[in-house]
């Protein structure tokens, strides 16, 4: 795995540290697990980002950073993976989820006009609400599994390599 290139884009642990949200996991944040980049946290950094980046809500680097303390995996890239969801992508994004959703559910997608409102965001949780909100979830699955399994076989092969490379 190209560690190197990984821990270049990965936010640094003072940085962190000091976020304001983030403080409030306090002593937490000094497990050792969470700030190492290594085959068994990296590969669960990726799962609990790129899920984390499906989930509609506000702070869900708070989200990402429970969980990566939680299941003991590299805080700075589960925090930094929840950026995938970002203005630019998420109109897309929540889109394909909605589609998904409404396809499972067995419902017609019905079209839409999005408007920054409260009083659209209540009117549309009857209407799209449920099948935008189980695609996510289901999308959130998907990305969180293959996100997981794609990392771990890189880092594998990538060991392998530079071990055929080594006693060549």
């Amino acid at each position: 795995m190209p560690k190197k290139l990984i821990e270049k884009f990965m936010p640094k642990p003072e940085t962190l540290r000091e976020h304001k949200h983030l403080r409030m996991f306090g002593d937490l944040l000094l497990k050792p697990n969470l700030w190492s980049l290594n085959r068994r946290s990296a590969p669960g950094a990726f799962a609990v980002g790129l899920f984390v980046a499906w989930i509609p809500m506000p702070f869900q680097m708070v989200l990402a950073a429970a969980l990566a303390i939680l299941f003991n995996v590299n805080l700075p890239l589960a925090v930094a993976l929840v950026w995938v969801t970002n203005p630019i992508t998420m109109p897309f994004m929540f889109y394909v989820a909605y589609l998904l959703g409404a396809k499972l559910l067995g419902h017609e997608p019905q079209a839409f006009n999005f408007e920054a409102s409260w009083h659209w965001i209540q009117a549309s949780l009857e209407t799209i609400g449920p099948p935008f909100l189980l695609g996510c979830f289901v999308l959130a699955g998907i990305f969180g599994l293959v996100g997981y399994f794609i990392i771990k076989n890189l880092w594998k092969y990538s060991v392998l390599f530079k071990w055929k490379k080594r006693y060549k």
